[in-house]
């Protein structure tokens, strides 16, 4: 990380405000070394142009080579000392392995429970390591990062149940975990964000009301990216000025035309439809905690992450956007790499900030 990552780094920190659309409050961050627009940012070009000269001939889909392809090794960009700790959560299903980071502090913090990526089949603690230490260096927060069951060997619901048992064992435990269980948040990328959102309307569903804040990285929402009344995936949506080809490469590889996903994560078990599957179905979004959602430009479900904004700020749900311009999908795991990955971390930790800043003033407004 030279000089030049520094700048790039203070340049996207300086794109603080945005504008409401549909309800959302919605930042754009512009790729920091280009002025144009419709343009991909020139680390994820290279990235990009490398992985071309190594690949090897795409055949049958592999779940063990899908699952090998996953994750990149990215930076420890900490400065403090933040304690690492992996614990086994109880659960009536089987023991839920999960790592916990920790800044030093002598009162209790607020706590993320975070869930990796991976498509619900693959995916593991190890890519998102270096992001959570970070988020809980900047926010000063309790970072509680869940490996859950793993599909095609557990199919649905048995991942989504081992996040919701590991928010409900976070909160229960809140003062043998040193946490304000009052400041409890979610976040997931990918197949996370989706995990996240839907433990967020499992605890409104339920009554349990722990979750007061979700971060949704490029999140799927709509499994089978069906239309709904204001989402339909379109190719024409994504700005292209330059390397067109290579764009809608980048932006259709997640495109799950044949259903794999589907039929590796639900198994026939559940419609696609269902909204513990996919939470942009839920007629129930109202009372939702407040959401930060992180979209890419470049990325398959970007549509999908922009109408599940809409329509949580439709149903009264404080609700903002940021998305990063040039990025693709999965940007976060290029921490210490992409600027971008570290703005992120920034961001969604001041958005945590806020969010029980507002919760402590409220208490003290009620309380005085």
């Amino acid at each position: 990380m030279g000089q030049d990552y520094q700048q790039w780094v203070d340049r996207l920190a300086q794109k603080k405000t945005g504008e409401r659309q549909d309800g959302v409050e919605v930042v754009i961050k512009p790729v920091p070394d280009r002025t144009e627009s419709g343009v991909l940012d020139p680390r994820v070009l290279e990235v990009m142009m490398q992985q071309q000269q190594d690949s090897s001939p795409v055949g049958p889909f592999s779940l063990e080579a899908a699952r090998a392809g996953m994750g990149w090794i990215n930076t420890d960009l900490t400065t403090t000392d933040i304690t690492t700790e992996d614990i086994m959560i109880p659960s009536a299903e089987q023991p839920i392995p999960a790592r916990i980071y920790r800044p030093r502090s002598t009162e209790p913090l607020p706590a993320v429970v975070y869930f990796h990526g991976g498509g619900f089949f693959g995916g593991t603690l190890e890519p998102v390591e270096h992001p959570c230490r970070l988020l809980a260096e900047r926010a000063n927060v309790v970072v509680i990062s869940i490996d859950y069951r793993l599909a095609p060997e557990h199919p649905f619901p048995a991942g989504l149940n081992d996040c919701f048992t590991a928010v409900k064992w976070v909160y229960e435990q809140g003062e043998e975990l040193g946490i304000n269980r009052e400041q409890l948040a979610v976040a997931g990328d990918s197949a996370g964000g989706n995990l996240a959102t839907v433990c967020a309307l499992l605890d409104r569903e339920q009554q349990t009301e722990m979750i007061q804040y979700q971060v949704l990285l490029y999140p799927v929402v709509n499994l089978a990216a069906l239309p709904t009344d204001d989402f339909n995936w379109r190719l024409d949506a994504y700005e292209m000025n330059e390397n067109r080809e290579l764009l809608e490469g980048i932006v259709t590889a997640l495109e799950d035309s044949d259903g794999l996903l589907n039929r590796l994560y639900l198994q026939g078990t559940t419609d696609v439809q269902d909204p513990h599957v996919s939470p942009l179905f839920s007629d129930k979004l109202t009372g939702l905690p407040d959401a930060l959602i992180i979209t890419a430009e470049y990325d398959y479900l970007r549509l999908e992450g922009e109408a599940y904004g809409r329509k949580l700020a439709r149903s009264g749900v404080k609700t903002k956007r940021i998305q990063y311009n040039g990025m693709d999908h999965a940007f976060i795991e290029k921490l210490g790499q992409y600027p971008q990955a570290e703005d992120c971390i920034t961001e969604i930790a001041n958005g945590l900030q806020n969010r029980f800043a507002v919760m402590k003033s409220d208490t003290n407004t009620i309380g005085g």
